[in-house]
């Protein structure tokens, strides 16, 4: 049998061999992981339009309420998803239907993961245009230091004072609430640049090992076959030599035959 026809036997083995199914545990995971991929992308659609309204006269402490949860609850996920995908790239002896779906994975988890960064960055970068207006916003300009000339008008501009106080004291604590989502919206692009630096790490690192055992099966094959090659010339050059020796064998036969009649016949 041919080196071929041992490759296309193993093939129908893997394909249709019971010793061949692929891993329930490598379905169950991969499959939690693309569910979790599908509501990811939701996520992203709704954020990119809860980010829109950032900034215009949409904008309302409810929006940036809903932008805050669905970054907190998106960038959690993809954690999860990340070392989910790690654990599936690194699966030992995967079929090529697992291989696949270690590529569809990892694909996806990349490009989802992309346009996420790309939205918090956008809402980082919204983020700090409100808190540069607020404060240019609160900043004092006018000169409020006119001598009251009775007690009225000293309660008035105590009042006076007083009022935008409390707004400025409000202001400041929406400054500073939006410069804490600031400094969260960073770490969190730096934490997931990380972990997907980890995955493309792996992803290379598995692809160098494919293109390795890929050269290494190219190489038993050209061998393979040059023994092959080897043996069948081998086998040529055998059944050249039996062919000259039963030639050989019959003529000394005929010769033998020859000096035994001329011996024995009168």
């Amino acid at each position: 049998m041919s080196f071929d026809q041992l490759s296309s036997l193993e093939a129908g083995r893997r394909r249709g061999g019971p010793g061949y199914a692929d891993d329930p545990e490598f379905q169950r995971l991969s499959q939690d992981l693309m569910n979790k991929l599908f509501k990811l992308n939701g996520n992203n659609q709704r954020l990119s339009g809860e980010i829109g309204h950032l900034g215009t006269r949409r904008d309302t402490p409810r929006v940036r309420e809903r932008v805050h949860e669905l970054i907190e609850e998106s960038r959690d996920t993809f954690k999860e998803v990340g070392e989910g995908v790690k654990k599936i790239q690194t699966w030992e002896d995967v079929t090529p239907t697992q291989k696949y779906t270690q590529q569809k994975l990892s694909r996806e988890f990349g490009a989802s993961l992309s346009e996420f960064q790309s939205l918090q960055r956008q809402a980082l970068e919204k983020q700090k245009a409100s808190v540069t207006a607020a404060r240019t916003a609160i900043d004092p300009t006018s000169d409020t230091h006119a001598t009251p000339s009775s007690p009225e008008q000293l309660q008035e501009q105590e009042l006076a004072r007083l009022a935008p106080q409390d707004d400025v004291d409000f202001q400041e604590a929406l400054i500073i609430e939006r410069e804490e989502e600031i400094r969260n919206i960073e770490q969190g692009v730096g934490d997931l640049n990380v972990l997907f630096q980890q995955v493309a790490q792996i992803v290379s690192e598995q692809g160098e090992v494919l293109d390795t055992i890929a050269d290494n099966v190219e190489n038993v094959r050209d061998d393979t076959r040059g023994a092959d090659r080897e043996l069948r010339s081998a086998a040529r050059y055998q059944k050249n030599a039996r062919s000259k020796a039963c030639c050989l064998l019959l003529v000394l036969a005929v010769i033998f035959t020859i000096i035994l009649l001329a011996i024995f016949v009168p």
